[in-house]
């Protein structure tokens, strides 16, 4: 990409960041029923964002199998609005056996079924089941608190890691998957999600333990460099340049 081509990237990037945040913040916020509905949402667009990139010659959401995640999907949200994870599993377990059935009358005509079906259980543990973790968080004490100091760690080691790689980037992350992440990206970003970490434990949650703030953003900041890769894995799997066009620069 050309110097020109990077500024524009980053540019988009900015500009679909600061037209986001106030939504978010708002919700977040505010929890309860905004929030569940912008969970909501976010799942329905990355789902489709997923079985797209998944499988780019078919129709999303047509066939019955992925029909199903989105089904399931809004069932794990609704049970975190509702207070009720204990119930979760077997909404997962329901999908696990909807999707063997579907399967076993597709599978004389169409062998690919079992990649479709083992695509989708991925899919919606992947998204639906972990965003619906949010809405849990949300009803805790500090919810809200704990929501945005982990949106602030991933947002700042990800800003991070992106200039710490483009300045200082020498050595390969992970050239397989991803050429353009380098080690010293990684350790910047690393480094932006314990500072803002510490940030938050002073400025926002001053009763708890430094080690507990510490760990939860380091944590973060690891958990969000492997999804990174994890759906740069994707991408590279499925041969798409973008995981999707619905957020410019995202």
């Amino acid at each position: 990409m050309t110097a020109g081509g990077k500024s524009q990237a980053h540019l988009r990037r900015w500009i679909t960041g600061v037209t986001a945040l106030p939504v978010l913040i708002a919700c977040v916020w505010y929890g309860g029923l905004a929030l569940t509905l912008l969970v909501g949402a976010a799942a329905a667009v990355c789902l489709w964002e997923y079985f797209h990139m998944a499988r780019p010659a078919g129709g999303v959401f047509s066939d019955p199998i992925q029909a199903a995640a989105l089904a399931c999907g809004a069932a794990l949200i609704l049970l975190a609005h509702a207070g009720r994870p204990d119930l979760m599993p077997l909404v997962l377990a329901g999908d696990v056996l909807l999707c063997g059935a579907l399967s076993l009358r597709e599978f004389g005509a169409d062998r690919s079924i079992l990649e479709r079906t083992a695509r989708q259980i991925q899919g919606v543990v992947y998204i639906p089941l972990l965003l619906s973790m949010v809405v849990l968080l949300r009803a805790t004490a500090d919810g809200a608190t704990w929501i945005f100091l982990l949106c602030a760690v991933v947002f700042a080691g990800d800003t991070a890691a992106l200039y710490a790689g483009t300045l200082w980037g020498r050595h390969k992350l992970c050239p397989s998957i991803s050429p353009g992440k380098t080690v010293e990206g990684a350790l910047g970003g690393l480094a932006a999600n314990l500072v803002v970490g510490a940030a938050g434990k002073v400025l926002f949650l001053p009763g708890v333990e430094w080690g507990i703030c510490l760990l939860f953003a380091l944590g973060a900041g690891l958990a969000g460099q492997a999804g990174d890769l994890f759906e740069s894995e994707l991408k590279r799997a499925a041969g798409v340049k973008d995981s999707g066009r619905l957020l410019p620069g995202h």
